[in-house]
């Protein structure tokens, strides 16, 4: 019987968001106690892999945020992928909405921010963490309300961050890569030719995609680009063609099979290698300093103008409609989840300020109070919209759980 439960739960749509909670406490807690050290030196310890010529030697942390975080990128492109090609971003009529509400969920953010650490170059760094959005989380909330929630506002947010999730990449592109090396920028750009030639005459078995893609990813590692780039990258070339006698597509597949293991497996160990935060030696002051508050009013205000505000403005121009069945005050909720930062910003942060021998451990406090307000705020919006507006349940069958989403 408790097997049953169990496996009842991994289904839910909370699951993953409960999960990462779990781990992200876990950590704190470890990092908080007299193991603390032991939690150092266990991500601090170094694995070496060895080809040939080709050594990568990196502590346990970076290759959870380098190796099993482009995993996650993995599914994100794939994810990307299918839904431009058969999904909702196929339909431009319906992506004026959420990429409009995207965009303001990932500049507003940015402007609150800068305009809190303008003039100190070392927290300007962080100016990308707050306009990311924690979908697992987000949807987990959403979850808690079960069939109160519009199917087409499910849809609203999971759209909203497929595109948050593209602008994330981006940035990290754009913004977080210092001196390149040319040579292994060459020998990536000689993998994604070949990937691209696998696609263009059709070859269906993933194995030699998953093999050039393994390559990719340790050539953008050795470039000095962000390797979870290599992921996404990768992601593109699957091919969305089904092989003889299969229901799925090739790409498809591909995402039920990384589906359970980045939300049950890979996120939780990633929030367990970086949520970590000390308390030894903090203040109430401290929540007061210019990173952790721009962090955390950006994500918690920032959104809310961002995402709701945007959304308000293209509907009243006439460019979108309000996602059927929604008032606007669950529509206003909605932009409250999308200030649940978490994973992404923890990620962002790790790019801005850890991995570059920053020290600004207060970076974690705003993300964290940023996103508990942030979800406080939403559940507890969308509950009293959902209790005093007209029901509408979800008769779709549609099982969220089994949708792959970071």
């Amino acid at each position: 019987m408790p097997i049953k439960k169990f496996k009842r739960f991994l289904g839910t749509e909370a699951a993953s968001g409960i999960l990462l909670f779990i781990a992200a406490m876990l950590a704190i807690g470890l990092v908080n106690s007299p193991l603390s050290h032991y939690y150092t030196e266990f991500l601090e310890y170094a694995f070496v892999v060895q080809v040939g010529e080709l050594e990568l030697n990196k502590p346990l942390l970076l290759w959870i945020n380098d190796g099993l975080m482009a995993i996650f990128f993995f599914l994100v492109g794939l994810e990307i992928k299918r839904e431009f090609v058969a999904g909702e971003l196929s339909d431009p009529s319906r992506i004026v909405l959420p990429v409009i509400a995207a965009f303001g969920g990932m500049s507003v953010p940015a402007v609150i921010y800068a305009s809190l650490n303008w003039g100190d170059p070392i927290a300007m760094r962080g100016w990308a963490v707050p306009t990311a959005t924690d979908i697992a989380f987000a949807l987990g909330v959403l979850a808690l309300l079960g069939n109160r929630i519009p199917l087409a506002l499910k849809l609203y947010l999971m759209t909203l961050a497929i595109i948050d999730d593209l602008g994330a990449i981006i940035i990290i592109a754009l913004f977080y890569t210092e001196n390149p090396s040319v040579d292994s920028l060459i020998i990536a750009s000689i993998t994604l030719g070949g990937l691209f030639l696998l696609n263009r005459f059709k070859v269906i078995s993933i194995a030699p995609y998953l093999l050039l893609s393994v390559v990719l990813w340790a050539a953008v590692l050795k470039s000095g680009v962000h390797a979870t780039l290599a992921g996404v990258l990768a992601a593109f070339f699957i091919p969305y063609r089904k092989a003889a006698g299969e229901r799925l597509t090739q790409l498809q597949k591909l995402e039920v099979d990384l589906h359970s293991s980045v939300s049950f497996a890979i996120l939780p160990i990633f929030a367990f290698a970086n949520a970590g935060l000390s308390f030894s030696g903090m203040k109430v002051i401290n929540v007061f300093d210019p990173v952790p508050l721009g962090i955390a009013l950006s994500l918690f205000f920032g959104n809310q103008i961002g995402v709701f505000g945007f959304s308000w403005l293209v509907i009243k121009c006439k460019f979108a409609e309000l996602p059927q069945h929604t008032s606007w005050l669950q529509l206003y909720g909605v932009a409250c989840l999308c200030g649940i930062g978490f994973t992404m910003s923890l990620f962002v942060g790790t790019l801005a300020f850890h991995q570059n021998g920053l020290d600004i451990a207060n970076d974690k406090l705003g993300i964290f109070l940023g996103s508990l307000a942030s979800g406080l705020l939403g559940y507890f919006i969308l509950r009293y919209a959902s209790d005093n507006g007209p029901e509408k349940p979800d008769k779709t069958g549609i099982n969220f759980a089994s949708m792959p989403r970071n």
